[in-house]
């Protein structure tokens, strides 16, 4: 039995946020963020919640794949940004998919949430327990930002959004498509450089005044650490898979990178000698949008016709834990 993707979705808030509208706040210039990041807009919600992020995607992926919701026998959720401390934001979505009982559960993995909820996935799949299962990457950021010239390093970069798609089991052995190799990596003795702290058990209490006003229930990031991480980890991890699988690089179709930063991806790509027309990015109008930047990416690749059969895929992203993981679908 193999596990295949057979449909994917995704959605942004409407309300597009261009540069242009966090100048004066964190007192910095256009050129100043684009040349950082290569970010030149992002989405933040009005009055969405992040399971009406995931419901508008989980409902686009079923409409591509042909299917009900009825027809999900598992819900797997990838965030970093929840809907409530508990329950997870998968609940949420469940209910708000019209389902009774469907097994649901988060994952919390950060920006390579995605690619570990798809290896989890393709076990449940390959084991037989479930047949049909929909992998749900979802953020929503906005809400968690600094928004002062303290936190404009980190605030500049992210965006809301949900990607999600439908894992099936195949059993056509003269079908070749499905997810052929994953990988998966963690270095947790670096959690401290990418992280919000607050609120958390580790702490007594959990949340305060003091906390709040040290804004400590913000994200920090060493961003130059990171860089150098994952420009090193996503280029190990994907020839990692590559070699699993028993293909070249020269294989692969369309490259897929998380989208934390475009210069992070321009870096990967030049070290690789991968060639501009096989890589995929958004992050220029969408941000960084964690979890959900890769099921995004599938979403745009199939809409547009980017993915025909039998196409060779790779997914790669590197995310706080420290956390790396990448991913081969045959499409």
């Amino acid at each position: 039995m193999r596990a295949k993707i057979t449909g994917a979705g995704m959605y942004v808030p409407e309300r597009c946020v261009p540069n242009e509208e966090l100048l004066e706040r964190f007192e910095c210039s256009e050129e100043w963020i684009i040349q950082r990041s290569g970010i030149r807009t992002r989405h933040w919600v009005t009055t969405e919640t992040p399971a009406d992020l995931a419901e508008f995607a989980s409902r686009a992926a079923l409409e591509r794949s042909s299917r009900s919701a009825s027809e999900i026998d598992c819900i797997i959720l990838a965030t970093l940004s929840p809907q409530a401390e508990f329950p997870g934001t998968s609940f949420f979505l469940q209910r708000q998919l019209g389902l009774e009982d469907t097994p649901c559960f988060d994952l919390r993995a950060q920006c390579s949430g995605f690619i570990f909820s798809l290896s989890v996935a393709k076990g449940f799949i390959e084991s037989g327990q479930f047949e049909r299962i929909l992998v749900v990457g979802c953020e929503l950021q906005s809400r968690g930002l600094d928004m002062t010239p303290e936190g404009r390093d980190v605030a500049v970069l992210f965006g809301d959004g949900a990607g999600a798609v439908i894992v099936e089991a195949s059993s056509d052995k003269d079908n070749e498509s499905g997810l052929l190799e994953i990988r998966l990596h963690a270095q947790g003795k670096f959690a401290e450089k990418l992280w919000t702290e607050a609120p958390g058990c580790a702490l007594n209490p959990r949340i305060s005044q003091e906390l709040v006003e040290e804004k400590r229930h913000y994200p920090k990031m060493m961003g130059r650490m990171v860089f150098r991480h994952a420009v090193r980890r996503m280029p190990e991890v994907l020839l990692e898979t590559l070699s699993a699988a028993g293909l070249e690089q020269d294989d692969v179709d369309l490259f897929l990178f998380h989208q934390a930063n475009l210069r992070i991806n321009e870096y990967v790509a030049e070290s690789m000698e991968i060639p501009e027309n096989k890589i995929r990015n958004n992050v220029q109008i969408y941000g960084n949008c964690s979890a959900a930047s890769l099921p995004m990416l599938l979403a745009e690749a199939q809409a547009d016709g980017t993915l025909k059969h039998g196409a060779l895929v790779s997914m790669t992203a590197f995310g706080a834990g420290f956390s790396w993981a990448s991913a081969l679908v045959r499409w």
